[in-house]
């Protein structure tokens, strides 16, 4: 590789590297400025880069660096409102642990219920069904055959023991 390459390969890696260096000295120079909620928050929401994953679990770049701005955010003395309003405009509901309980989302909580509801009344209907009995009157049966049926057994004589 002649010098003016390894230069131009220098010169690449210190352009990558300068958002990361700059994210990661942002994060450890606001650390101890920033509230208590901005880490809170990191571990409350969910990564758009990691899926079934906190921020503060997913161990993409991204998510560091998202993490490092939430940081930077609450150490500028933004409020946590204002910085989850954001959040949600840039990544929509992705980052939500838990579904909103409006609109479509509510469905996420009634839809359980409902089938809970649906199964009891089913369990209900079927051990009424179940433990309720009729009678039914005996079969009648043919009046020839009742009469022949009576014959044969009155002829029989029943021993009274």
């Amino acid at each position: 590789m002649t010098r003016a390459g390894a230069l131009r390969a220098l010169g690449m890696a210190c352009a990558l590297a300068l958002p990361l260096a700059l994210a990661v000295g942002a994060e450890r120079a606001s650390a101890e400025d920033a509230p208590a909620w901005a880490y809170d928050l990191a571990s409350d929401l969910m990564s758009p880069f990691c899926p079934g994953r906190t921020i503060s679990d997913c161990p993409s770049p991204q998510a560091a660096s998202l993490k490092a701005w939430i940081v930077v955010q609450a150490a500028a003395g933004r409020s946590r409102e204002d910085v989850e309003e954001e959040l949600y405009d840039r990544y929509g509901d992705v980052i939500l642990a838990a579904p909103r309980s409006e609109g479509f989302g509510a469905t996420a909580y009634w839809i359980p219920v409902a089938v809970f509801l649906a199964g009891g009344a089913l369990v209900a209907w079927f051990l009424r069904r179940s433990t309720v009995r009729t009678a039914s009157p005996a079969p009648r049966l043919d009046p020839e055959v009742e009469r022949k049926l009576d014959e044969v057994l009155g002829s029989r004589e029943v021993d009274p023991r």
